[in-house]
């Protein structure tokens, strides 16, 4: 019975090593997030008690739930709707379980069509920066800058359609010669990248300052309210309850560890987090700029920093194009949920990639469009909650607030209550001991709080 899930029909192609799953893994893992997200909000709560408290929720929450869905992909072994389908049938469970897999298609649907269009902005920003413009740029003119894209629909969807495209052609090259062929080569040139920016802080002068702010904890700085993101962003940063991590998992060899390949994936995603802040807050702090900056952190406050330092043209370039890679790795396992479920209907590899870019590129421009020409169309403003929220702002919110926590939390209790201890054990081995208590009590309990808050 334990092996009877894999041997119901035939599996799909698989990674050629477990190092292309890695890369694979933490190309979905690694995005915006880490590299945009991260260094604001550790410099909005406090530096490094915030960041300890993330390294503690990585640890005991983030990893647990992304062993759980890769160990569901590859015992289903198809997308993550048909296997949530299959496990469930296999387990002798309700097929309602299968709205896991449909909950997690959506959301990652849903977040690639917005996700497209930020990613988008990576790539004038490049421009600008190999063309040498933000050379003693005034934070006046960066605001300028950014709020000039933000206005322009057309721009804005010019470069929407040109990741969307990247992305697309991608996925329809398949699992080998699409997505493996694709990661091996962006996550590697993504480290290198980030280690040049690295060692270009190093000179600024204060890079003792960014690894104390970093790394040394105030916890009077710390607030329940830094706790909560701690643990909301350990969730979201690892693209989980996205479908991504199941669908990869159904690629992966029996023989490969969960386990450990999940370990090293969080490794390696909360590595490229605190290297993102070891390149960025020097910088930042030698120029007498705010690490709390917010989101405009990347877009307007550093194109100032870079502008002011030697050799800041080429080093801000350098930066956007590993900002531009970090998105597209992501953004290729989004489109990954729906084009294996498609691909299982019959429909071809090329033909779903494109049909279902097409549709996140359709949806996306209702995005562009909440930045500008319908900013003033909130149409939810009969509630409370989401008066003066653009659709937009309503996408972003369905998804990570709703959808990936009870995703994340339906999960938690398929694996852990759901599922015969026999079969997770056959899957993870001597981690399961560890992993299972946690997966069915811990975690549960700490999505429930997340998603309390989230609706507060």
């Amino acid at each position: 019975m334990v092996n009877s899930v894999h041997e119901a029909g035939a599996r799909p192609a698989q990674w050629s090593s477990r190092f292309a799953f890695i890369m694979a893994a933490v190309g979905s893992a690694v995005g915006l997030g880490n590299i945009w997200k991260f260094p604001y909000i550790t410099g909005e709560n406090g530096g490094g008690a915030f960041v300890l408290v993330y390294l503690a929720c990585i640890a005991v929450i983030g990893l647990p739930l992304m062993m759980a869905e890769v160990m569901l992909g590859r015992r289903g072994g198809r997308s993550p709707i048909g296997t949530m389908e299959r496990v469930a049938a296999s387990e002798g469970r309700s097929q309602g379980w299968v709205g896991v897999g449909i909950m997690a298609t959506l959301a990652a649907f849903l977040i690639l069509s917005f996700y497209s269009v930020i990613a988008g902005w990576t790539m004038p920003y490049i421009v600008s920066a190999a063309s040498g413009e933000f050379g003693g740029i005034s934070a006046d003119d960066t605001g300028a800058l950014f709020e000039g894209l933000l206005a322009s629909p057309g721009e804005l969807l010019l470069w929407h359609s040109v990741f969307m495209g990247l992305t697309v052609l991608v996925s329809a090259g398949g699992v080998r010669h699409g997505l493996e062929r694709a990661v091996t080569k962006l996550m590697p040139a993504l480290f290198v990248l980030l280690l040049i920016l690295v060692g270009y802080a190093m000179t600024t002068g204060h890079f003792g300052e960014a690894a104390a702010f970093l790394f040394r904890p105030d916890f009077s700085a710390l607030t329940a309210e830094a706790v909560l993101v701690a643990l909301g962003h350990a969730f979201f940063t690892l693209s989980l309850a996205s479908g991504a991590m199941m669908a990869y998992g159904a690629y992966l060899k029996k023989e490969v560890s969960i386990a450990r390949t999940s370990v090293v994936v969080a490794i390696m995603d909360t590595g490229v987090a605190l290297l993102a802040g070891l390149a960025i807050f020097p910088v930042v702090f030698a120029n007498g700029l705010e690490p709390g900056a917010g989101p405009g952190l990347i877009f307007v406050t550093l194109p100032v920093a870079f502008g002011q330092m030697p050799g800041g043209s080429f080093f801000a370039t350098l930066f956007f194009v590993l900002l531009l890679f970090a998105a597209w790795s992501s953004s290729i396992s989004m489109l990954e949920s729906l084009v294996s479920y498609l691909n299982e209907k019959g429909v071809s590899r090329v033909k779903a990639a494109i049909g279902g870019g097409l549709v996140a590129w359709l949806v996306g421009i209702t995005t562009v469009l909440s930045l500008n020409e319908w900013s003033g169309f909130t149409p939810l403003d009969m509630f409370a909650r989401f008066e003066g929220k653009t659709l937009f702002d309503l996408y972003d919110y369905l998804t990570a607030n709703i959808m990936m926590p009870l995703g994340a939390l339906f999960t938690a209790c398929f694996v852990g209550w759901k599922m015969k201890p026999a079969h997770s054990a056959a899957e993870l081995g001597g981690w399961h001991r560890l992993w299972y208590p946690v997966i069915r009590y811990l975690s549960p309990i700490a999505l429930l709080i997340v998603f309390y808050f989230n609706l507060k």
